[in-house]
């Protein structure tokens, strides 16, 4: 079950495809965050997905707002997607230990091994404001997650 939207966000520091460490609460009163958690790169449907954000980006990337992109991928995986596709945003590794975030978040299946299309939109204090799970075959509606970042 995800977290309840009006809950604190659980923190978490997680290595993006550059290898950097990246932590959620160093945005913390500075930035709204969209926090998207994807089963696995290379499949049709998150690439599909996460061009549509990268086509997007300006809506999910500014001085008010960052992306961040989570899979239970390796770092190296993740590099060689964000280069193949033309990313430039963080996509995140909860590689290992093996899902502690998505399981933190109430996203990760255990049958599959992968984190479930969640997606978390975090204020600048550290509360989830808003939030959708979709099943694995299931894509996400960005123009949802856009209405949801206009009324913070």
């Amino acid at each position: 079950m995800a977290i309840d939207i009006g809950t604190k966000a659980p923190d978490f520091e997680l290595k993006n495809q550059h290898g950097e460490l990246v932590k959620l609460s160093d945005f913390r009163g500075s930035k709204n965050v969209v926090l998207l958690f994807f089963p696995f790169a290379f499949t049709g449907v998150c690439t599909g997905e996460l061009c549509a954000v990268r086509d997007a980006l300006p809506n999910f990337v500014g001085d008010d707002v960052q992306l961040l992109a989570v899979s239970n991928d390796s770092p190296f995986t993740l590099r060689v997607f964000a280069e193949q596709e033309g990313f430039e945003y963080p996509l995140l590794s909860d590689f290992w230990p093996h899902g502690n975030v998505s399981r933190a978040y109430g996203v990760f299946d255990e049958d599959k091994g992968c984190a479930l299309r969640g997606t978390f939109i975090i204020d600048k204090e550290g509360v989830v404001r808003w939030s959708v799970v979709n099943g694995l075959p299931d894509a996400r509606d960005l123009d949802e997650y856009i209405k949801a970042l206009g009324e913070l």
